[in-house]
């Protein structure tokens, strides 16, 4: 079945969101948690499955849910119609800085395979599946673990990128190595594989971690210069302990708290 032609806008610089216009009857899925407003007119609905309008029936959204599971995700995802007369709006916010990036997947054969935590929101029709590894060593070292996800259908899909966005278009034979977490995704021709740094100073004081994702094409590849792992990472090692600072503003950093008696033993 086709998915709904939907008519967008997107908004903002940092922390982006985007604004969805939906003529009579129209749909548009999201994941829980990215809904930011929407006119008078637009009825909200709770969905099990994964919002393609190919899960139909108890047993189809029993599947459509399974693949959501796997992928990390929530049982549910909310759908938003255009009851109305006349075209209504309804817009979805991007969960950290970032940038909002438009998928049309009828200009990429239809497939589309993200990290399972970059989609935002999508047409009424798109499926939102799991995108299975064949090597065992993306799925342990990977960083995104053995499944990422995959939009298919002819529509529009949007998918969220942490801080800044580079695209890589790769000819034939041609690679790029990338922090694992920093993939956002590709199209679906880039064979995607996860390789050892190597190294013994690499591996204990590299910093960078144990494995990177080379990608070869043909095909396009969007990575982002902020994982949301990254942030939640700086965010938790400055949060201060027992209610007390680090000591970010003096010259002796953590030392400092020491010299002046804040640490006891």
């Amino acid at each position: 079945m086709l998915s709904h032609e939907i008519d967008y806008r997107i908004y903002g610089e940092e922390m982006q969101y985007v604004e969805i216009e939906l003529d009579p009857q129209e749909g548009v899925v999201a994941e829980s948690g990215s809904f930011m407003m929407m006119d008078d007119g637009i009825e909200m609905q709770t969905i099990f499955g994964d919002g393609s309008e190919r899960d139909t029936g108890f047993l189809g959204s029993i599947l459509g849910a399974g693949k959501r599971i796997l992928t990390g995700e929530s049982l549910f995802m909310t759908a938003f119609y255009n009851t109305g007369v006349g075209k209504r709006n309804v817009s979805f916010a991007s969960p950290y800085p970032g940038k909002i990036l438009p998928i049309d997947l009828a200009e990429n054969r239809g497939k589309f395979i993200c990290q399972k935590d970059a989609f935002l929101c999508a047409a009424k029709g798109v499926s939102v599946g799991i995108e299975f590894s064949k090597k065992l060593g993306r799925g342990l070292f990977g960083g995104e673990g053995f499944i990422m996800q995959k939009l298919e259908g002819d529509g529009m899909a949007f998918v969220h990128a942490g801080g800044t966005m580079a695209r890589k278009d790769l000819k034939p034979g041609e690679s790029i190595k990338v922090d694992t977490g920093c993939i956002i995704g590709f199209t679906q021709d880039v064979h995607y594989d996860v390789e050892f740094v190597g190294g013994i100073k690499n591996t204990i004081f590299g910093g960078e971690g144990l494995f990177f994702a080379k990608l070869e094409g043909p095909g396009t590849v969007y990575i982002q210069s902020l994982p949301f792992s990254r942030l939640a990472s700086r965010v938790l090692s400055a949060i201060p302990r027992n209610g007390k600072g680090k000591g970010e503003g003096s010259i002796l950093g953590g030392l400092g708290d020491l010299l002046d008696g804040d640490n006891r033993f």
